[in-house]
């Protein structure tokens, strides 16, 4: 009985010391390789491939470009031009385009345009109303 308690005295002092040297071991940098998947037992249906994102066939949609200026020409649906500073720039109107104030020549106006190949589509032209001038204010009159 005496022989059997140092044997087990002697296996758990021997476990003690291991444990402490596993903890000191230096830790590898390394990724473990990726465990083999197990056999299957059975054969279980393939799955279904992965489909290819859309992305890739897509480019992502650019936000649209503001411009502001006065108009010089406008169709109403169709199209508008714009003079900007020494320029003018023509905009078709896209048929969702979101159409803010009343356009008509000589108004300032902020186009939001996209690229449509070579053409330049307006998405959104905005017109904001005209100022009211405020009646002139009249002096008290003193009694």
């Amino acid at each position: 009985m005496k022989k059997a308690l140092v044997v087990m005295v002697a296996l758990l002092t021997m476990v003690a010391f291991a444990g402490g040297v596993m903890a000191q071991a230096p830790a590898k940098t390394e990724k473990p390789a990726a465990p083999a998947a197990p056999a299957p037992e059975k054969a279980a249906p393939a799955p279904a491939p992965e489909k290819p994102k859309p992305a890739a066939e897509k480019p992502k949609a650019k936000p649209p470009k503001p411009v502001t200026g006065t108009v010089a020409a406008y169709e109403a649906g169709k199209m508008i031009a714009v003079k900007v500073k020494d320029k003018e720039m023509k905009f078709d109107i896209a048929a969702d385009a979101k159409i803010k104030g009343e356009v008509k020549e000589g108004a300032k106006a902020t186009v939001a345009y996209k690229k449509d190949g070579d053409k330049m589509v307006a998405t959104s032209i905005s017109v904001p109303a005209p100022k009211k001038e405020a009646p002139p204010k009249k002096a008290p009159e003193k009694k």
